[in-house]
């Protein structure tokens, strides 16, 4: 069978399936543009179950577009706190300011017009304009090549770029009528709780298993076929967590860069031991009486990873370089929340 017949059935297969079997998951209780955008920029590398009290906790606080545009940084960095990728929910501002400035603060209609928003690439304008307005237009990311790859028995990478586009294009000529939205969420679906990435695919369960071709073949564990990725950088960093009278040291990132306009803990790269770390501290002014307590972490980003140690160190004058209040009240990125406790509790662990 020619992989564009293999396709065509899809819609067949998985309407029926998607029925019976969808989750009920928040954000698909309407088709509001506003709260499918939202859910999709954050599902982006991140657990469905994860997702869900960010939701809600994220519509609560801006219930509207109109709402998020006027949102201060400080409340909108620190609703997306623990989700990582802040450029992200950055862009999802600035989109919704254009949203604003340019349709009234109404959600375009318009494929182009919705591509054309800040942060907003061609999944995430295929996924709101067939969802929420029944367009023709497919939303492609690593679940769908992957239902598609092993479907069709693509021996070549299934990441690359090209593939992409010839998977949109093929899904393209195969959108229900009537049933666009349905159809991208059943995709989506099979990939995530059936057509799965990590461990066997469970292919008893699948709609599509009669018609497909590494079930066929004995292939649906080695498909799909990845571009190998480049080993993350890593970067070594001496981490304070400096005490004065009960407050904490903060300050922001640079502008640009990773974690870019964040707040932080104070941090020097490639300093190493309790010494050299005391030894920062009174170059600095900061006249460090005691080291609490040390310990060490890791943290992963996409591209780099950082091996840390932090130094728990009661100071003696808190120089205005820094700012000193409660770490847990400001928008930290997880590589430095995972730091705050147990010392903030009052344990020396």
């Amino acid at each position: 069978m020619e992989d564009q017949a293999r396709i065509q059935k899809l819609p067949g297969a998985l309407l029926p399936w998607y029925a019976a079997h969808a989750r009920v998951l928040p954000w698909r209780l309407d088709r509001e543009p506003y709260h499918v955008w939202l859910s999709e920029i954050m599902l982006q590398q991140t657990r469905v179950e994860a997702v869900k009290g960010y939701y809600a906790r994220f519509l609560e606080a801006l219930p509207d577009i109109p709402a998020l545009a006027a949102a201060p940084e400080e409340q909108l960095l620190k609703l997306w706190e623990g989700l990582g990728y802040y450029s992200r929910v950055k862009n999802l501002q600035k989109a919704a300011r254009q949203i604003v400035a340019e349709y009234g603060g109404v959600f375009p209609r318009e494929p182009n017009q919705v591509r054309a928003l800040a942060g907003i690439g061609d999944y995430t304008a295929g996924a709101i304009c067939s969802i929420c307005y029944g367009e023709p237009t497919p939303a492609v990311d690593g679940n769908v090549l992957r239902v598609v790859a092993r479907l069709t028995a693509w021996d070549k990478p299934a990441d690359a770029p090209t593939y992409k586009k010839y998977v949109s294009a093929a899904l393209g000529e195969v959108y229900p009528a009537g049933r666009c939205g349905d159809f991208t969420q059943a995709l989506m679906e099979l990939g995530a709780i059936v057509c799965i990435p990590n461990g066997a695919p469970r292919c008893e369960d699948c709609p599509c298993a009669a018609f497909c071709a590494a079930r066929e073949q004995g292939k649906e564990l080695t498909l799909p076929i990845r571009t190998p990725k480049r080993p993350r950088r890593k970067e070594t960093l001496m981490v304070f967590l400096l005490e004065h009278q009960g407050r904490f040291a903060l300050e922001k990132r640079p502008a640009g860069g990773l974690l870019a306009g964040l707040w932080q803990l104070p941090n020097v790269p490639d300093l190493t031991g309790d010494a050299a770390g005391l030894a920062w501290c009174r170059e600095q002014g900061l006249q460090p009486t005691e080291i609490v307590s040390s310990r060490e972490r890791k943290h992963v980003f996409t591209h780099v990873e950082w091996d840390m140690t932090c130094l728990h160190i009661r100071c003696g004058r808190p120089i205005s370089r820094f700012t000193w209040d409660d770490p847990r009240e400001y928008p930290l990125p997880t590589a430095f929340r995972k730091l705050l406790l147990p010392p903030i509790e009052g344990s020396e662990a």
